[in-house]
């Protein structure tokens, strides 16, 4: 019976070790919000393949100023792509010789990663990929750093009770961030910056202030611009945030917290005063309390970049769950 209970021990044993041999051991990733780090050769960077990359992942974004890119690029040689150069958590890789396609793979050096691998056998091939593809490419990155933001407000979580028992909402944002103005349906949530700062608005309006058609754009302006007039006051008397009629802003539909949701992105101005910035604005439709969940988040600080301010606002705004 010994020998029974011995050889089945050691079988065991013998498993356990070769499976622990068969599961890599991933590193942790690493990198800044929003930088992307592009593996292609030299030749490459400095010919077609390197201006259609630079077109497609570091375009201008709409409505910032001054302008930034979607991604800030890091360019480095396939030769010298090893060690910690494989733990950016975001990677663009150009491989020349293969078939022409697009592949988007996650934690292949480190984890949590996405790495997007283009390949071509001609220059021409890699550039048409690259330009069918951006979308898809641009999505899956973005994605990434969502969740990379995401995790990093989780780190030291504000308490949102009071958003809880007012309007039905949780919504992560960090300690760095206080409550300026609070009403029954109304929330203005700020956090100071060097330059400025990082504004959060949450309210509700009824499920027929925003009709779906081509008056929505027309719907959502004239419900910021009325909420602007009555809660966020200017520096001055008489003055007000309002939308800035010289730019159309943009709109989408989208889902956030599994709901229809209209996403407007535009320029937020003051009214009687020389103040302005960008803004996101979701309007999320929640059929089952009949309303519209409204959260928006605008950044103030002139003549420096937003980008990273604008997509954390965007994380905290992700995050929402509606009751």
């Amino acid at each position: 019976m010994k020998t029974i209970y011995a050889i089945a021990f050691s079988l065991i044993l013998f498993t356990s070790c070769n499976k622990g041999k068969d599961q890599r051991i991933i590193p942790g990733s690493n990198g800044n919000i929003n930088n992307l780090l592009v593996v292609v050769d030299n030749l490459l960077w400095d010919d077609s393949v390197g201006e259609t990359i630079r077109d497609v992942v570091a375009a201008s974004i709409p409505l910032l100023s001054p302008e930034e890119p979607v991604f800030s690029l890091n360019q480095m040689p396939p030769m010298v792509f090893e060690g910690f150069a494989t733990k950016n958590r975001i990677i663009l890789k150009i491989e020349k010789g293969g078939e022409a396609g697009v592949v988007i793979k996650n934690d292949v050096y480190a984890r949590p990663q996405t790495v997007a691998v283009v390949s071509g056998k001609t220059d021409k091939e890699i550039n048409d990929q690259l330009q069918i593809n951006g979308d898809k490419i641009i999505a899956a990155f973005k994605k990434e750093e969502l969740k990379e933001n995401q995790r990093r407000i989780r780190i030291s979580l504000m308490d949102d009770g009071a958003l809880q028992e007012s309007l039905g909402v949780k919504l992560n944002f960090q300690t760095a961030y206080r409550i300026a103005k609070q009403e029954k349906d109304f929330f203005w949530i700020r956090k100071d910056i060097p330059t400025g700062t990082m504004d959060i608005m949450i309210y509700e309006v009824p499920l027929n202030a925003i009709k779906k058609g081509d008056s929505t754009i027309i719907d959502i302006i004239r419900m910021r611009d009325s909420i602007g007039e009555v809660h966020i006051p200017g520096p001055v008397e008489g003055s007000y945030m309002i939308t800035e009629d010289a730019y159309t802003p943009y709109l989408y539909e989208t889902t956030v917290d599994g709901k229809p949701t209209f996403e407007t992105r535009g320029i937020w101005d003051v009214k009687n005063a020389f103040m302005s910035g960008p803004f996101i604005n979701y309007a999320i439709e929640d059929k089952a309390n009949s309303r519209f969940v409204v959260i928006e988040g605008y950044v103030f600080s002139p003549s420096v970049e937003k980008r990273n301010n604008i997509f954390e606002l965007e994380a905290i705004i992700k995050s929402i769950r509606i009751k």
